[in-house]
C-alpha cells in the first residue's frame, strides 16, 4: 500500500472539512442582549463581553460603560448590523456608507486601525474586536482633540462626524446629532451607574 499517496489524498478532503466548519462558525450569528437598558444584565448574558470591554478599558483608556454605550447606539448589539440600503422601484442601490459590525466602523478607518494594531484577522462583527476598535478611536480622538475620555457626548460628536469633521464645527447646528450625542452620555452615565452596582 502507497501510505504517501493516501495521506496526500487525504490533505483536500481535511482541507474541505476546516473551510466548511470555519464558514459555519462564521455564518452564526450572537443575538443582541435580551436588556440592553441594563448593563449589568447584558453582562449577564454575554460575560465575554464584560471582559472585552474591561481589556479596552485597561489598554486605551475609555470607560467601559462609554464603549458599550457607543455599541449600544451604533448596531444596538447586532453583530452584523449595516446601514439600509436605499431602493428605487424594485433596484436595490449602493449604502449610503460602508459603515459595519457592532461599532459601525467604516472601511477606511476599519483598515487604518488593523493596520497600525495588527489585525488580518481581526473582525468588526466581533465583540472584543470592535471594543478595541472604539478605544483606539477614542484614545486617538482625545489626543488630537483633547476630548476627555469620560466626556461621552463630544467623543461621541468625534466619532460620528471624525476628527477633521468634528474640528470643521459644522455639527454645532446638527440639532439630531446634538440629541443623539445627549442620549448617548445619558447611556454612558447609566451604563456607569449601573456597572457600579453590578455583582
Amino acid at each position: 500500500m502507497d501510505l504517501p499517496h493516501t495521506a496526500a489524498a487525504r490533505r483536500p478532503l481535511r482541507f474541505a472539512l476546516f473551510l466548511t466548519i470555519l464558514l459555519a462558525l462564521g455564518g452564526c450569528a450572537t443575538a443582541p442582549p435580551r436588556n440592553t437598558g441594563n448593563l449589568c444584565q447584558v453582562f449577564d448574558e454575554y460575560p465575554g463581553w464584560y471582559h472585552d470591554a474591561r481589556d479596552a478599558q485597561k489598554r486605551w483608556g475609555t470607560p467601559a460603560n462609554v464603549l458599550m454605550a457607543f455599541v449600544q447606539r451604533e448596531s444596538g448589539f447586532r453583530q452584523k448590523a449595516r446601514p439600509d440600503r436605499p431602493w428605487f422601484l424594485f433596484i436595490p442601490l449602493p449604502r449610503r456608507s460602508s459603515a459595519y459590525g457592532y461599532a459601525q466602523a467604516q472601511d477606511p478607518v476599519w483598515k487604518e486601525y488593523r493596520k497600525e494594531n495588527g489585525g488580518w484577522f481581526k473582525r468588526r462583527s466581533d465583540m472584543e474586536d470592535a471594543l478595541d476598535f472604539l478605544g483606539w478611536y477614542t484614545d486617538r480622538i482625545h489626543r488630537e482633540l483633547g476630548i476627555s475620555k469620560w466626556d461621552p457626548k463630544h467623543l461621541y460628536i468625534a466619532y460620528h462626524e471624525g476628527i477633521g469633521g468634528y474640528r470643521a464645527g459644522h455639527w454645532k447646528r446638527d440639532r439630531h446629532l446634538l440629541e443623539t450625542a445627549d442620549e448617548v452620555d445619558r447611556r454612558a452615565r447609566e451604563y456607569g451607574a449601573q456597572l457600579r452596582r453590578c455583582r
